[in-house]
C-alpha cells in the first residue's frame, strides 16, 4: 500500500508539474504573440510614416512640375506673342513699302512713311531682340524640366 500510495503521489506530482508547465508554455505563447503583435504595430507605424514621407515628397514634386509647366506655358505664349508681333509690323512695313510705291503721294508723305517704316524696322530689332532672350529662357526652362 505504501508503494501504491507513492506510485499514487508520484503521478499527481507529475500530472501536476505537466500542468504547470502547460500553463508557462500558455504564457510564453501569449507573451510572444504580444511581442510579435507590439512588433507588427511599430513596423505598422513606421511604414505609414515612409508612406507619408513619400507622399509629402511627391506632392511637392507635383507642386514643382505644374510651377515648372506654368512658367513653360507663360514662356511659350510670350514668344508667340512677340512672334506675331514681329510679323504684323513687318506686315505693316510691306504695306507702307507698296503704298509709296503704287501711288503718287507728296514727297513730305513719302518721308512720313519712310520715317514710319524705319520705327518699325526699329521696334522688329527690339522685338527680334526680346525674341532671342524668350528663347534663351525657354530653352533654360525646358532644360530644367
Amino acid at each position: 500500500m505504501d508503494n501504491l500510495f507513492k506510485t499514487l503521489v508520484f503521478f499527481l506530482l507529475l500530472s501536476s508539474q505537466s500542468f504547470y508547465a502547460q500553463q508557462i508554455s500558455k504564457a510564453a505563447e501569449e507573451l510572444d504573440r504580444q511581442k510579435a503583435e507590439l512588433q507588427t504595430q511599430k513596423s505598422l507605424k513606421e511604414n505609414y510614416k515612409k508612406l507619408d514621407d513619400k507622399l509629402d515628397q511627391l506632392k511637392k514634386e507635383q507642386k514643382e512640375l505644374e510651377s515648372k509647366k506654368k512658367a513653360l506655358s507663360k514662356s511659350e505664349n510670350d514668344l508667340k506673342a512677340t512672334k506675331e508681333k514681329i510679323s504684323k509690323l513687318e506686315l505693316v512695313n510691306q504695306k507702307i513699302e507698296n503704298k509709296i510705291t503704287t501711288t503718287s503721294v507728296s514727297d513730305e508723305e513719302i518721308q512720313k512713311q519712310k520715317i514710319k517704316t524705319k520705327e518699325n524696322e526699329v521696334t522688329i530689332q527690339k522685338l527680334k531682340l526680346t525674341q532671342i532672350s524668350q528663347e534663351k529662357e525657354l530653352e533654360k526652362i525646358i532644360s530644367n524640366i
